[in-house]
Formats: C-alpha cells, structure tokens, sequence
C-alpha cells in the first residue's frame, strides 16, 4: 500500500498540504535541515505506534513526504481504520533526508490528531455494541478540519451526523424560542421543501408536536435513560431517535440500551487526545 488512491470527497488533499507546510516553512524555510543535514543525505524511516490505536490520516502523512520528495518511497503498513498494538510499524519511508526531516513533523501531527479522534471513537463504538444503537460524531469540530476529523469518526466505527448547516436542519431551543414554538418551526422547514428536518426536544410534550407538524428525526437531549425509554415508546418507530448531551463513557452503554436509533457525542472529537505515534530515522 502506498496510499496514492486516497480520495476524501470534499477535501482537496494538495492544498491543505501545502498550506500546512507553508505555514512550517514560513518565509525562511528549515533552516534546521539546510544547516544541519548534507544535500544529498538519505534517510529510511519508520512510523510506528507507541501505544494501541486505531489508524486515520496515514495517506495524508505519505502525502507530506511526497510533496517535498517526489521521488520518496512510502509504504503504509495498516490500513485506515485497523487496530494497530505498541510497536506496530505504521509506515516505511525512504527518500531526501532534508525533505523527509521538514515534513516530519506536520505528517506526524496529522496522524496523531486523526488517529487519536478514531482511537476515542472506537472506544465508545465498543462500549455500545450489542445494543442496537449507532454512534454518531456532531459539529464539534476544529474549523478547517471537519472533512478529516469527521473521516476519523468513520475510521472508528462511527457514523457521520450532519455535515455542517446546509445538509439538514437542526431545530434546537433558540430557534424554537425566536419562531414562537416548535410546530411553527417544524412548519416552516416542511414549507422550505427541506428533506430531514431534526428537531430538539429535552421535554416529553414536546415530541408529538414535533412529529405532527413534520420531524423526521428527533433528537432526546440530556434525557436520562428512563425518560429516554418513555420517550422512545412514544415515538413508538415513527422517526428515528437521537439521545445527545453529556454522553460519557461511563454512561453511554446504559443510554443506548432505551431503544434510541442513535447516540450522538461530540467528545470524539471535541476532546480526543493525540495519540502517540513516531518516526524514527536511520541512515540508509
């Protein structure tokens, strides 16, 4: 595997390299490499988790090195979305020392930042299995990287919520409070001609409105599991159920076992610590 067919609809891989290494480079280059390291110095190097992980990101690093070496080799030694133990090789690389050792670093911060949102996923991905629900990533995400931390959450096991505001409405407390309800709100997205139309409610008399007047999607939030379980009865399969706010790893098992379709966290990707992974150089 070399990671050349990589494609994430969306995301234009080229430019965000060469953003991100602009913004290394700045005006001055590496100085560190250019004093330090000879012209024509190679170097092989070798990826390699240090801790468990599940993998994201490495076609995005090979895609750093060959920027700067066209010529490098890059082998990707785990497939995106596999589990991966301490010391498992990740990547071999092979190519211009000065080039491999000035992308280094944004290659690395790229697949210690995905892997670790895939590594938190899994996690709460396992802790639901067996009972019926499906995890979901939200909006909470680092502007400018939701197109690669929500290919992340996929890597983990999850699946994407919406993309951003123009794929699906969201009507949550504030626009349900500046339209004067949630049935003239539902109303009025019905009357837009949009598709899925997901609605916020946190109290029990707030569900049947919202499905009368044209919810296609419900989302039960900081409900605890017995509300839950009241409210998922009610809906009684006539739309899917979303149950979000404050999920936990200690308390995601329990709300997902109500009958919810759905639980959404946004700490996959909010709060995902970078994992530890790194890249040791020999000479060649």
């Amino acid at each position: 595997m070399n990671g050349q067919d990589w494609h994430l609809d969306g995301f234009d891989l080229d430019a965000f390299v060469a953003a991100t290494l602009a913004e290394d480079l700045g005006e001055g280059g590496d100085v560190t490499s250019e004093a330090v390291i000879p012209a024509d110095a190679r170097f092989d190097g070798v990826m390699a988790a240090r801790q468990p992980v599940v993998v994201a990101g490495l076609p995005i690093a090979a895609a750093f090195f060959r920027s700067l070496d066209p010529e490098a080799r890059v082998e990707l030694q785990a497939g995106e979305g596999a589990r991966a133990e301490a010391g498992a090789v990740l990547m071999c690389v092979s190519g211009s020392a000065r080039a491999l050792l000035t992308a280094e670093r944004s290659a690395l911060n790229i697949v210690q930042h995905l892997s670790g949102i895939a590594t938190l996923t899994r996690r709460y991905v396992d802790a639901i299995e067996g009972t019926g629900a499906t995890l979901l990533d939200t909006r909470k995400t680092i502007p400018g990287l939701r197109r690669l931390e929500k290919y992340a959450t996929r890597m983990g096991g999850a699946r994407n919520h919406r993309m951003g505001l123009w794929d699906a409405a969201m009507i949550k407390d504030n626009h349900v409070a500046v339209a004067g309800g949630i049935a003239p709100a539902v109303r009025r997205a019905v009357e837009a001609g949009i598709e899925r139309i997901i609605v916020e409610v946190d109290r029990i008399d707030q569900i049947e409105p919202a499905i009368q007047a044209g919810a296609t999607h419900l989302l039960l939030d900081n409900m605890n599991p017995p509300t839950l379980k009241q409210a998922v009865a009610l809906v009684a399969g006539r739309v899917p159920t979303e149950a979000s706010g404050g999920v936990t790893l200690e308390t995601i098992r329990a709300i997902a076992g109500t009958g919810v379709t759905y639980v959404s966290v946004g700490r996959i990707t909010q709060s995902a610590p970078a994992v530890d992974i790194g890249l040791d150089f020999s000479a060649a």
